[in-house]
């Protein structure tokens, strides 16, 4: 039951997460037995507001998480991460739909951020048509979110700045066609194709305003701020990613001699040091990420308002462990032999799924 949402990683659903995901990697889908487990825990609905079903767990403890998930297996962690967040929009729906959609069997949410379509007034509803990319976990989802620019008899609604008004709405997936598009070199499990939609009337009650003053649920989730959740989330992936990279990077390097010094590498001095600062660099930068999080979350649940100061913090302390990763993973792969070049390999895996999430929009150095 959604709130049964447990927060935290268990060793058991870790090595069940495991256990899979070469397959799934393989199957470019998340195996069975991982979907199951997205379901049986509640992860999906764990951002969904308590009125709805869902668990409205604290955002700390839902990075943490999706960063422990993500350490297992990226594509996991990627489509939990993305997902549960689009379960989030759940607090800015009309609260009977909200329960509806969030009660649906098997709930899933997926969907783009991409203003990629258009949605034509007609009657009490609009009628959508247009086509968004990069859906992760397309494949299980029940509805889709997507934003589209507003339309009146043929003509674009503009705003008050004279620039295209654009209004989020979900679909079921009945109405949506799914057009596999994902053939990237990593993130494969996370199956985040393309889909599009063919003059489909929805509801005006499927369309909501992603902003705080619009929130139809009351707790502090929905007054966090969009795009400061989006950060944390998306960089705990960034960054369980690369924890799990430096653990294999190591096993690879204890086992690996130097050429010339004719010693294990993680016997060679120099190099037992630059594992170590690369370490220790990542945990200040985590340790910080999450200091920021934690205090900005405070904040709103105390009642407050994030502040444009508070926004950017959580913005630079993100981008900074995204960085701080990239530098660890990118340094420590030469020294990690041809066996990480190996396609089936673990830590190829691994180093496949950490490029393609860092090529995210919003993770830009």
């Amino acid at each position: 039951m959604p709130h049964a949402a447990i927060a935290t990683l268990s060793e058991r659903d870790a090595r069940r997460i495991a256990r899979h995901a070469q397959a799934a990697d393989a199957a470019r889908f998340l195996h069975p037995a991982q979907q199951a487990l997205l379901h049986r825990r509640g992860w999906l609905t764990m951002l969904a507001p308590r009125s709805a079903g869902g668990a409205e767990l604290p955002l700390p403890q839902v990075v943490r998480l999706e960063e422990a998930v993500a350490a297992v297996d990226g594509s996991m962690g990627w489509v939990l991460t993305l997902c549960a967040g689009a379960g989030w929009f759940a607090g800015f729906l009309a609260p009977d739909m909200a329960r509806t959609i969030i009660g649906t069997p098997r709930v899933c949410l997926g969907g783009s951020g991409a203003a990629t379509g258009y949605a034509e007034e007609e009657g009490d509803g609009y009628r959508i048509t247009g086509s968004w990319d990069y859906a992760s976990g397309a494949p299980m989802a029940t509805h889709f979110t997507l934003n589209a620019q507003l339309r009146r008899d043929g003509q674009p609604l503009l705003d008050d700045e004279g620039k295209p008004r654009i209004r989020a709405f979900l679909v079921p997936a009945a109405l949506v066609q799914l057009l596999p598009s994902w053939t990237s070199i990593g993130m494969r499990a996370s199956a985040s194709h393309s889909y599009r939609i063919d003059g489909q009337w929805i509801a005006k009650e499927n369309g909501f305003t992603i902003d705080a003053s619009a929130a139809t649920a009351g707790g502090p989730l929905y007054r966090y701020p969009f795009y400061s959740l989006a950060y944390v989330t998306l960089a705990a992936n960034v960054a369980g990613m690369a924890a799990h990279f430096m653990q294999l990077a190591e096993e690879c390097m204890h086992h690996r001699r130097h050429a010339r010094a004719g010693l294990p590498l993680l016997e060679v001095p120099e190099v037992a040091a630059m594992l170590q600062a690369k370490k220790d660099v990542y945990a200040a930068a985590r340790t910080r990420f999450y200091t920021v999080l934690d205090d900005s979350w405070a904040t709103v649940a105390g009642g407050a308002v994030l502040d444009d100061n508070a926004m950017q913090a959580v913005q630079e302390r993100s981008l900074e462990l995204v960085a701080v990763c990239r530098a660890a993973v990118d340094g420590l792969y030469p020294y990690c032999g041809l066996y990480a070049a190996r396609e089936d390999s673990t830590i190829n895996r691994v180093w496949r799924d950490f490029h393609t999430a860092g090529q995210h929009a919003l993770l830009l150095p």
